[in-house]
């Protein structure tokens, strides 16, 4: 996904961003805590609003799976969200919508319009190491599984963050 300097929505100077997944107990809390985490270091909370969500409702209400939050704390990081749905009107609210992998893409897809099109992508559009595009499920991986992830997920954030950083006005 291609964050086009000439878009509306980066030439902005606050951005809203939602990361998506399936329950929204594993993958995208660890993007949102991650990425508000590089935020904060940067001091640019001013500058974002960070939030995730699953496009099922298996959890909602629930906090992030204990195997990600310890893999997470490991590294300096809290995960402080509590799974909640994904709905349409998130579409409208946010700016970018990055699924984990492609039946989430194509869950948030099924509820886009056209205008919508150009705020959805999957995470690993910001890997510098892609592979085959998807940010694996952790949940029956065991521990390697979720550090695998937590570095997969590190990566991406940075890179959004880089790119998104330089049309910030400080």
């Amino acid at each position: 996904m291609d964050t086009p300097v000439n878009d509306p929505i980066t030439r902005e100077n606050h951005y809203k961003i939602c990361f998506v997944c399936l329950g929204n107990i594993c993958r995208s809390p660890t993007a949102e805590g991650i990425f508000q985490h590089l935020i904060n270091e940067r001091d640019l909370e001013n500058h974002f609003e960070v939030d995730s969500a699953g496009t099922s409702a298996y959890h909602i209400g629930e906090s992030a799976n204990s195997k990600s939050q310890r893999t997470a704390q490991k590294h300096g990081i809290t995960l402080h969200s509590k799974a909640r749905q994904f709905e349409a009107s998130d579409l409208d609210y946010y700016d970018f919508i990055l699924a984990m992998d492609n039946e989430n893409l194509k869950n948030v897809r099924q509820m886009a319009t056209g205008d919508h099109e150009h705020k959805i992508g999957l995470m690993r559009d910001f890997d510098p190491s892609p592979g085959d595009g998807e940010v694996p499920d952790p949940y029956y991986g065991g521990p390697e599984g979720f550090e695998n992830v937590f570095q997969i997920v590190k990566r991406s954030c940075e890179n959004l963050l880089n790119e998104l950083e330089r049309h910030v006005q400080k």
